[in-house]
């Protein structure tokens, strides 16, 4: 088919480009499980979600800003994936489209910030729609978590599909990933409390596999951010 010879070169110019331009270093808990599965990385940049999916197997789907299918080429390219466009106000579609995904057996990757990572470092407050997506599919959540140079990301206001967007990208540089083990998330998507719990929860887990990531990549210089303590996610 079409989308799986395009998605074949697409995968080996995104791993061509990582080859050249990054220094890559990616360490894995466990070998992730074949079938339905949500990745959840956290999102420093605009290049994350094209490396992520470079990494696993098979044609992930990834959750993008509807707004970057509106992008000449670019959005042609997502459309022939059959990537998933998030509107704005109109979220639901798009859940239920991942949903759909999960159900027939695909890995989908999706950002609990829903938005790039604040500049000054850390991470945005997580949405809910990956815990609620796991409850209600059974699909296991993978963390994932990104560290790189900060210094070398660039930030610039672009027109993008014909709206101002405020793009953060990374052209070179060391780029660490630590991909977590598998989870389950039990309980009732009705029970918004526990819900936003896990979701804090899981944001919290995403960020020890940054710190391990720092760790690798600068061993000798955040010694103190490996103090940092982070609750493990309390699911079966």
């Amino acid at each position: 088919m079409l989308r799986e010879a395009l998605y074949t070169c697409v995968r080996g110019a995104i791993k061509t480009y990582a080859r050249l331009m990054l220094d890559m270093d990616v360490a894995w808990h466990e070998e992730p499980a074949s079938g339905a599965k949500i990745i959840a990385p956290n999102h420093p940049t605009i290049i994350d979600p094209f490396l992520v999916a470079a990494m696993f197997p098979g044609e992930p789907r990834v959750l993008i800003k509807e707004t970057i299918f509106n992008v000449p080429v670019g959005g042609t390219l997502l459309r022939l994936l059959e990537q998933v466009p998030v509107v704005s106000g109109h979220g639901r579609i798009a859940y239920e489209t991942t949903k759909w995904l999960l159900a027939e057996g695909h890995t989908v990757i999706v950002f609990p910030e829903g938005n790039i990572s604040p500049p000054e470092g850390g991470f945005c407050k997580p949405h809910t729609g990956v815990v609620r997506l796991a409850m209600e599919t059974g699909a296991p959540v993978v963390p994932l978590g990104i560290h790189l140079d900060r210094s070398r990301i660039h930030t610039t206001e672009a027109d993008v599909g014909g709206e101002p967007e405020l793009v953060t990208w990374y052209s070179r540089g060391p780029y660490a990933m630590t991909v977590g083990g598998g989870l389950r998330m039990t309980g009732e998507v009705a029970d918004r409390t526990h819900v936003r719990a896990l979701s804090e929860q899981l944001m919290d887990q995403i960020g020890q596999l940054v710190v391990e990531s720092a760790l690798r990549m600068h061993p000798a210089t955040v010694h103190d951010v490996g103090r940092v303590r982070v609750p493990k996610l309390d699911v079966p």
